[in-house]
């Protein structure tokens, strides 16, 4: 970072991770290593063997106590100068009046009604949502920087041709010079994670756009709604069982949103169980630098290279093909 504008704002940015599983263990190390201000762990889960198996943070012995506190030592440990804090409080009993203290909020393993309920509210008060989340070989995040996030783009410059320059078209064109950068302001637009997951796929834009989405975005919908169903997510104990379950759901969300049922087959089944903690490593390492990038203000959103699911804005807004989106998988 070169910056010291950026690094200040950095060193000065409080942030809430709600979920140490082996996502959010993820997410702690890169926040933590990059130097914000202080991180808060969220958690009220118990240290499973499955945790011990997803994540870093927490001791083999620690099987049985809370996930943030058993998560902290080690937390605490990757960099002595960052404020690292556990609660062991459910994230869906805080108040509204908690997630309003940190500059940025990022919720994993949550469902989606709470996700809905803090970024509506945070995006209120222009504080930063992330939402992200491993199922098995899949991982999704999604990110909301308010109506008018300003950052800046480092970009090579553009070396224009002085008057005495030989003769000739190609001593006329501007050239760019790889060693000589220059930085160019920019503003993005975000919507809410309810406008990104409420899309009207009856529309004509929308329609249009199909062919373009992803079926992951159709993925994030079953999952979710397991989620919401079952009060967790797939769990390889109950293969056979969830199995018939997703498939039913697949079937009961397709139909509510109104797409065909072909767009999502039933091979998603094997690749949406349990965190698996390479895909764990990638998408925390996407989402972590998504959360430093908001905070120094520099360069434009991941989502323009790993790949983008329908729904957000940037500069625009859902379904629009002309607009970039703020849901993303990996």
């Amino acid at each position: 970072m070169t910056s010291t504008n950026a690094f200040k704002r950095l060193r000065g940015s409080r942030v809430l991770l709600a979920g140490l599983g082996g996502l959010g263990a993820e997410v702690a190390k890169n926040l933590i290593l990059a130097g914000v201000k202080g991180l808060t762990l969220l958690d009220h889960e118990q240290v499973s063997e499955e945790s011990c198996r997803a994540q870093f943070l927490v001791p083999v012995t620690a099987q049985g106590q809370n996930r943030a506190q058993a998560s902290l030592e080690r937390a605490q440990n990757l960099n002595p100068m960052v404020e690292v804090h556990a609660d062991t409080d459910r994230v869906e009993d805080k108040p509204d009046d908690f997630f309003l203290q940190f500059d940025a909020v990022c919720l994993t393993g949550c469902s989606r009604d709470l996700m809905v309920r803090v970024d509506q509210l945070c995006s209120q008060r222009n504080i930063k949502v992330f939402c992200g989340d491993v199922h098995g070989y899949y991982g999704y995040m999604f990110c909301n920087l308010g109506q008018e996030h300003n950052y800046v783009e480092e970009k090579p410059k553009v070396v224009k041709p002085t008057g005495d320059s030989n003769d000739g078209p190609e001593a006329k064109k501007a050239k760019v010079d790889p060693n000589e950068t220059t930085m160019v302001k920019k503003t993005a637009s975000f919507c809410t994670l309810k406008e990104a997951l409420e899309v009207d796929w009856t529309s004509e834009k929308a329609k249009a756009g199909l062919k373009r989405t992803p079926v992951d975005y159709f993925l994030l919908h079953v999952l979710l709604k397991f989620r919401t169903d079952k009060g967790r997510d797939p769990d390889p104990q109950s293969f056979a069982g969830d199995s018939q379950l997703l498939r039913q759901i697949r079937d009961d969300v397709l139909e509510a949103l109104a797409v065909s049922s072909d767009l999502l087959n039933d091979d998603f089944i094997s690749y949406c169980f349990s965190e698996m903690s390479p895909v764990c490593a990638v998408m925390g390492g996407v989402l972590g630098q998504e959360v430093v990038k908001s905070m120094t203000k520099r360069n434009s959103l991941v989502c323009e290279g790993v790949g983008q699911l329908t729904g957000g804005r940037s500069a625009g807004s859902g379904s629009d093909p002309e607009k970039q989106q703020q849901l993303c998988s990996v």
